[in-house]
């Protein structure tokens, strides 16, 4: 095992009910495909004592908390002051996920819209990467990364990522991330596989969003952070680069943008 190369899986919700009663096998299996690291996403603040006892309780997994746009208007009003609250937490290394949704959602968008620069301080004030989901919003996601951008400068990942080329090269241009996940990985996503191929490879995760998007043979069943390798294997592919290559590469971004989880592994 320890000749397979080391990636990082920077999303999944390890505390969705799909993993209930499994967690021991499923950090397991991720170790043995050379998964070391995972972010469990919380997307509820509520839920958040649950996602943290997830991180503590599990030595490779790191958590980040938020709210997702599509619960924004459901949801209290997070705040900056809370969200640097939970920030304080050792393992607690992003700020979301967090962003814009108009394809189920678009009735909220103003809600979601002040939900997102909330985050936006809070990434900014605790330098922590802000965790953005974006789906059918993108001059919207681009006119307000931007100019949140302008106001004081924070990072950022764009999780996920399956959005249009623009948004992509805006979110490149201002330093940030974007993340991999098995839609890059599906035989009909070869436009998302250009975009990623167009973008610098210093600025590029892999990740799961397990439960959900799990990349062939495992398609339309239940993802897991240990299927980040098969996303990982087309990620090597799509820039003509080898598998320990690339996951090289991978991890070296992840510790870059997510430094608070590189940090505790030195003290480790």
């Amino acid at each position: 095992m320890t000749d397979i190369p080391r990636i990082t899986d920077s999303h999944c919700h390890l505390d969705f009910p799909d993993f209930e009663g499994q967690l021991d096998e499923i950090v397991a299996r991720a170790a043995d495909a050379g998964v070391a690291r995972m972010v469990t996403i919380c997307t509820r603040l509520r839920n958040e004592p649950s996602v943290r006892a997830i991180a503590e309780t599990h030595a490779p997994v790191f958590y980040a908390a938020g709210t997702h746009p599509m619960s924004a208007a459901d949801e209290p009003m997070a705040t900056v002051d809370q969200l640097i609250a939970l920030a304080q937490h050792p393992k607690f290394v992003g700020i979301g996920e967090t962003g814009l949704d108009y394809h189920y959602t678009a009735e909220s968008k103003d809600v979601q819209k002040e939900s997102l620069r909330i985050h936006i301080t809070a990434a900014r004030e605790t330098g922590l990467p802000l965790i953005i989901h974006s789906r059918d919003a993108d001059e919207d996601m681009a006119a307000i990364l931007s100019e949140e951008h302008a106001k004081g400068a924070y990072s950022c990942v764009m999780h996920c990522y399956s959005s249009g080329a623009a948004l992509a090269k805006t979110a490149v241009d201002l330093g940030f991330y974007l993340s991999m996940s098995g839609i890059a990985t599906f035989p009909r996503s070869q436009d998302v596989r250009d975009i990623f191929a167009a973008a610098p490879v210093d600025r590029i995760l892999v990740e799961t969003d397990a439960p959900y998007l799990a990349p062939p043979p495992h398609r339309g069943r239940r993802n897991e952070p240990a299927y980040t390798a098969l996303t990982a294997q087309v990620g090597a592919d799509v820039f003509g680069m080898s598998y320990a290559d690339f996951a090289a590469q991978t991890e070296a971004n992840f510790d870059r943008l997510f430094t608070k989880v590189a940090s505790f592994a030195e003290a480790a």
